[in-house]
């Protein structure tokens, strides 16, 4: 069962076989674009937009992927 997350949560996850963290900043539960990427979002299965503390760059991620820190 995945977590649900908030705005604010310190998050960690998985890119090219290393390890991010960063912080929540959004809940998306509809069809959108970010980042000039169409994100298949719905509130069954939402994706969370995420910041990273290193880069500063924002991507979505799926609940599964993301560990509460």
């Amino acid at each position: 069962m995945a977590h649900d997350f908030k705005r604010g949560d310190r998050v960690e996850w998985n890119f090219r076989g290393r390890r991010v963290t960063g912080t929540v900043r959004r809940r998306l539960t509809s069809r959108m674009v970010i980042n000039d990427r169409v994100v298949a979002a719905s509130k069954d299965e939402p994706r969370y937009l995420v910041r990273s503390e290193k880069t500063g760059k924002e991507t979505t991620r799926r609940a599964e992927t993301l560990r509460m820190l």
